[in-house]
């Protein structure tokens, strides 16, 4: 097998993910992803819109425009890329003095060392100010923050003065925004924008392409951290099951590293998750697509660290895939430590290669190809299984 070097993200691929990646969000609050990915699509003329529950359909101007797609005639699946744009973090609920503000956190979390870390204010216009956390509650199943509060000095307390407490929320707080190091990106919240990054690059560059495009679309969904929130109420509209031409559902994420799917050797074809396994048929797409675009640059596994949004496609009836980029420190804790994790399992940056970035471009190009074979992906490998029955005809 013939081994690719390892893809490289262009600066200016570099600068746009850095752009992405330095927007603040939590569950519910993803206000500033979804204008800065709007932006982006108006510019490069990419039909977009909000379905009403405020998760943004890439590909198509209407729901019309997105049920016709869905009823077009075509032996190609529609593609329906999802990510989701939230990252574990708080809402503010109240001030307790004009220094203290009480927080709830919504998603998983570090669970040690959090007395004094460092956190990150937003509020509608940005990053509006800093803090630190204290008096923490960590949520009944021992997994993540349920409640704290935020302490800041007198100079971080005059910055956020006369805000109201509901209009702030926020993460933790490193560095920077975001920085490169060795080859490797580190933000507060590269899951999941490191998937809506390789969604808004494959729709531009459809869209700038003169050739005909193959059947696209793409959800951007909205509190994919405390249980597919955005994904189901997308689901619950009924739109895709409506469809008369095949569909596919393909996750993107940034995943948790694990034994097999480690960061800076290529994007994760996900054979599963810690739900289920995914649907097979579209998963020898993928592999094969793989093997094409990436091989030797590539791993192969079931990412059962979590769930991701393929597992809501799947409840709902509709055949999904996956990839992941390999993601270290998961939801902010360091399990693999690095710049700014001053304890193991402690607050840290969560980082990806960028690489691997490259490389998940790369197979979401390759997805898009009109000549794979979704409608008999098996047919080479019955083929291989018969000739082998030939060879041994005379023994059976």
């Amino acid at each position: 097998m013939s081994t690719l070097a390892a893809p490289a993200l262009s600066p200016a691929l570099t600068q746009r993910l850095t752009a992405l990646l330095a927007q603040p969000t939590a569950p519910f609050r993803e206000r500033h992803v979804i204008d800065h990915v709007g932006r982006y699509f108006r510019r490069h003329r990419v039909p977009h819109f909000a379905d009403p529950h405020g998760n943004l359909v890439v590909g198509a101007e209407s729901r019309r425009d997105y049920a016709a797609l869905l009823r077009s005639r075509g032996d190609q699946p529609v593609r329906v890329f999802v990510a989701h744009m939230d990252h574990p973090g708080f809402h503010g609920v109240r001030w307790l003095a004009p220094d203290r503000l009480a927080v709830r956190w919504y998603g998983g979390s570090p669970v040690k060392h959090l007395a004094g870390a460092r956190a990150r204010l937003a509020g509608p216009e940005g990053i509006v100010g800093s803090g630190a956390f204290a008096r923490v509650r960590i949520d009944a199943h021992g997994r993540g923050i349920a409640s704290a509060e935020i302490r800041l000095t007198p100079a971080q307390a005059e910055a956020v003065r006369g805000r109201a407490a509901r209009s702030l929320f926020g993460g933790f707080e490193f560095r920077a925004p975001v920085w490169q190091q060795r080859g490797r990106i580190y933000c507060p919240a590269a899951d999941d924008l490191v998937g809506v990054f390789a969604i808004m690059e494959t729709a531009r560059r459809l869209w700038r392409s003169p050739r005909p495009r193959p059947p696209f679309l793409a959800v951007l969904t909205r509190a994919e951290e405390i249980g597919f929130i955005g994904a189901v109420a997308h689901l619950e509209l009924g739109w895709l099951q409506r469809a008369t031409r095949p569909l596919v559902v393909v996750s993107l994420e940034a995943s948790r590293t694990l034994p097999g799917a480690v960061v800076g050797r290529g994007p994760v074809v996900r054979l599963g998750d810690r739900r289920t396994v995914f649907q097979p048929d579209g998963l020898k797409v993928l592999s094969d697509t793989a093997q094409r675009v990436l091989p030797g640059r590539h791993q192969r596994r079931v990412m059962d660290g979590g769930s991701c949004e393929a597992t809501a496609a799947t409840a709902w009836g509709l055949p999904a895939i996956g990839i992941s980029v390999p993601l270290g420190n998961y939801h902010n804790e360091g399990f693999e430590g690095g710049p700014d994790c001053p304890a193991p399992r402690g607050p840290a940056p969560e980082f990806v290669s960028m690489s691997d970035v490259a490389g998940l471009l790369r197979l979401c190009r390759g997805l898009m190809r009109g000549d794979l074979a979704w409608r008999d992906p098996w047919a080479r490998q019955r083929a291989l299984l018969r000739r082998n029955r030939r060879r041994f005809r005379r023994l059976l």
